[in-house]
């Protein structure tokens, strides 16, 4: 893969051209050294594939933040699989915590539809006096 301009590499990478700015500001990618010439700056194969790569954590779960530990890890010669390994423990055990916090709202919202009579006057309405009642 040749150097590519912004928007080439977006397409490569399969993000758009503010991602890639977000995460230059962000430190996630280096951003290229701008020609003396005004020619455009030019992302390498490298580049691209930290732009997958940050694609990739994101769509598995990782935030930003862990991202940049994910990659600082990478980048460590003395970093090992371990390393990773509990970064991924922790996410998952954040996934299965928010997805138990979810099952109790999806209880409790099945709770208030059961005894919501569907019809008559919203005074009436069990869902919106259970969300107005004192805490």
């Amino acid at each position: 893969m040749a150097n590519l301009k912004i928007g080439q590499a977006a397409r490569a990478a399969q993000v758009n051209v503010e991602t890639i700015r977000y995460y230059e500001r962000r430190g996630l990618l280096t951003q290229p050294i701008k020609p003396v010439d005004g020619r455009p700056r030019l992302y390498d194969a490298a580049s691209v594939s930290r732009l997958r790569f940050i694609k990739d954590a994101q769509g598995i779960g990782f935030s930003l933040s862990e991202i940049a530990d994910l990659l600082s890890l990478r980048a460590r010669a003395d970093a090992n699989c371990h390393d990773v390994r509990k970064l991924a423990v922790q996410k998952r055990r954040e996934v299965w915590e928010r997805l138990e916090g979810l099952q109790k709202i999806a209880t409790l919202l099945d709770e208030l539809i059961d005894g919501c009579p569907g019809n008559g006057d919203l005074g009436a309405c069990s869902i919106i006096g259970a969300i107005e009642r004192p805490k």
